[in-house]
């Protein structure tokens, strides 16, 4: 991932790829976003950066709001998410459920790939299209797990390999060449232990 100025070292790395990773799990946002909202979650992140720094770690908790998170992506890192993705949406649906709208240029994926027959559903598809998804957040423990529910390309069901693929593809760094994956457990940056999912937003506790 490219760290734009947000919050220092992993922390910032860790929410720009999770918050696009999170963008591929269904429906869209229909708020006023600002860059004074993005610069919000900014200031929240550089807090949580410095609690987790902390020794010991003071007991905090940090609420984030669906507005913040879009705006956050909108503006403030618009020009640091991978080329052949725009206009990432997030869901904060509430119960642990997150869902999100993103818009894949599929001429930039499909340059770099190997057709899969016909039975590969992106072979007859190019531009951008949207892709959505939902999906359950847990954490617990300073550890996270997306499990996917669905997902879909133009309104049709997407299957989950084609699914992994393409994240596989737009999330790739340097420091990780092998990309993003869905089913992975992965460690909370900034000593974060768990993440609560309410009905538009989010709280980090520390």
């Amino acid at each position: 991932m490219v760290l734009v100025k947000m919050a220092p070292g992993k922390l910032g790395r860790a929410v720009l790829l999770g918050l696009l990773a999170l963008c591929w799990y269904g429906s869209t946002v229909a708020v006023q976003l600002s860059k004074q909202e993005g610069d919000r979650l900014q200031r929240k992140m550089d807090e949580i950066t410095k609690n987790g720094a902390a020794v010991p770690v003071p007991a905090r908790k940090t609420t984030v709001s669906e507005t913040e998170v879009n705006s956050y992506l909108a503006f403030n890192v618009k020009d640091k998410i991978p080329q052949g993705l725009t206009n990432p949406e997030i869901t904060i649906v509430g119960d642990g459920q997150l869902a999100g709208r993103i818009l894949v240029d599929l001429d930039e994926f499909n340059r770099n790939r190997r057709s899969q027959g016909f039975m590969d559903p992106l072979s007859y598809i190019s531009g951008k299209v949207p892709v959505t998804a939902q999906g359950l957040l847990r954490t617990r423990e300073g550890k996270g797990q997306f499990v996917l529910g669905s997902a879909e390309i133009l309104g049709v069901p997407l299957p989950k390999p084609i699914l992994q693929e393409l994240v596989t593809f737009f999330s790739r760094t340097a420091e990780n060449p092998a990309g993003f994956d869905i089913d992975a457990p992965f460690n909370l940056p900034a000593k974060i232990r768990e993440i609560v999912i309410n009905k538009g937003e989010a709280v980090v506790a520390q």
